[in-house]
């Protein structure tokens, strides 16, 4: 997650400069059985590592990228203007679309820069291309599954062995991955010199740092692993700023015994805010969004990223997508998001900053722990910081528990989609959303009534 403003009642508030930058991003996990994370109430600086991109090419270039560009441009048409919300230029990693730029694009070949490192205290074990393979070519394919093969992701290792820093891991002072710690300015320096007379900077997007697994503690206790992204002010190698950056630490183990299978999956949520996507779990945990989406829960099961953000990254077209803005019934069709093709999304605005997004989860590509198929009504506000409940979903069973018991999937909203013949009402604003009916094909119609 990255560091949040404080809450109301807690404190200032901090408000990000004017330039588009994403903070860092970190995680902490709490004891117990099941992994959960917690926001970091923190201040925000311009100490953050991060860099910028030009949106429209395929490298690290130090020139701005233009308003709007970001991950995708997309195009405002007429029929999705109203439905293309956003938030104020104070709220960090804003759900409005089109993401802001300074972010790697998510679409066409993508070079990833990866690097294996240890440290003169915390030796890595074994080979480092076991720690490569630990999340390749799995990261590769879900991103391939997941942007329906529109995002091409290269990871790349010119340097195969373990890159040894200079100094001992503990010499860093990296604890929870505070931005303002200098121990990460000075690790990507150490990063850069040992890596700089072999790599060319200037021929990669982002950077993904494979730390050694024993250093720092296990993930099981605390999970380190930080993204910098969207900050012009980062270390510079190759006369271009240090790639959009995110660091793994330990092992992604949820102590369920899956870790073969699904421990790389952190590194996809991680990416996700290379490419612009907020945290959508809070200081609360998983309660918001649960398992519907990778940058909420990336622990366990597999599970995609939901419909909103496949738009914002430029994997769905503009006409699989519906703006739902006129008063009166309309109806539309939706086919399952994880199938390529077809219509994907209907939104439905409240105001130029919120709206609900309403799409067909069903068991398939990526998602895999889908136990009731159905459509998934969320509500998304651009006005709201990451990490503090940007999205969240509309549960039709409330308080059922849920209907799976895969290990460290969020259970009460495994149930939360709507099936044929259940309606969302939102009688504040007058807003009926119902579940018409189901084709053969699993294709779902859904009916948006507005007064």
């Amino acid at each position: 997650m990255q560091p949040q403003p404080e809450r109301p009642g807690t404190g200032h508030r901090t408000t990000r400069p004017s330039r588009p930058w994403e903070p860092l991003h970190r995680r902490i996990r709490p004891g117990g059985s099941r992994p959960r994370r917690a926001a970091a109430l923190v201040c925000v600086t311009a100490l953050t590592l991060a860099v910028s991109t030009s949106a429209g090419t395929a490298r690290l270039a130090p020139a701005p990228a233009p308003a709007g560009a970001g991950p995708v441009s997309l195009a405002r048409t007429s029929a999705l203007a109203p439905c293309m919300i956003s938030g104020a230029t104070t709220v960090q990693m804003s759900e409005g679309v089109p993401t802001t730029g300074g972010y790697a694009r998510s679409t066409g070949t993508v070079h990833a820069l990866t690097l294996m490192i240890d440290f003169p205290d915390a030796p890595g074990p074994g080979k480092a291309t076991d720690r490569f393979h630990e999340f390749f070519p799995q990261t590769r394919e879900w991103f391939r599954t997941a942007s329906y093969g529109r995002l091409d992701y290269r990871p790349e290792a010119p340097l195969p062995h373990w890159l040894r820093m200079p100094r001992p891991f503990k010499a860093y002072g990296i604890e929870r991955g505070a931005p303002f710690d200098p121990g990460y300015r000075e690790l990507v320096q150490d990063i850069v010199a040992a890596a700089d007379p072999t790599v060319d900077f200037r021929t990669y997007d982002l950077l993904n740092v494979l730390v050694t697994p024993n250093a720092g503690p296990s993930a099981l206790d605390t999970v380190l692993s930080v993204t910098f992204a969207g900050n012009p002010e980062a270390p510079v190698a190759d006369g271009v700023p240090v790639a959009n950056a995110s660091f793994v630490y330990s092992r992604q183990d949820d102590g369920s015994g899956s870790y073969d299978r699904t421990g790389y999956r952190v590194l996809p949520h991680e990416n996700g805010h290379v490419f612009g996507l907020p945290d959508l779990y809070t200081q609360e945990g998983g309660g918001a969004v649960g398992h519907w989406d990778i940058m909420s829960e990336d622990w366990g099961a597999n599970n995609d990223l939901l419909g909103w953000h496949k738009w914002k990254l430029g994997w769905l077209d503009t006409e699989q997508v519906r703006c739902a803005a006129d008063p009166g019934t309309h109806e539309y069709t939706l086919t399952p998001l994880f199938r390529a093709g077809g219509p994907k999304l209907v939104f439905v605005p409240l105001d130029r900053r919120t709206g609900y997004a309403v799409e067909l989860r069903t068991h398939g590509g990526n998602d895999e722990a889908v136990c009731r198929p159905g459509v998934l009504v969320y509500k998304v506000d651009a006005g709201v910081d990451t990490g503090m409940g940007p999205i969240k979903v509309h549960d039709s069973r409330r308080g059922s528990g849920g209907c799976t018991r895969s290990p460290n999937v969020h259970a009460e909203l495994s149930d939360a989609p709507f099936a044929p013949g259940e309606t969302f009402r939102d009688s504040r604003n007058d807003i009926r959303i119902t579940v018409a009916g189901a084709d053969l094909e699993g294709n779902h119609r859904v009916r948006v009534t507005r007064g």
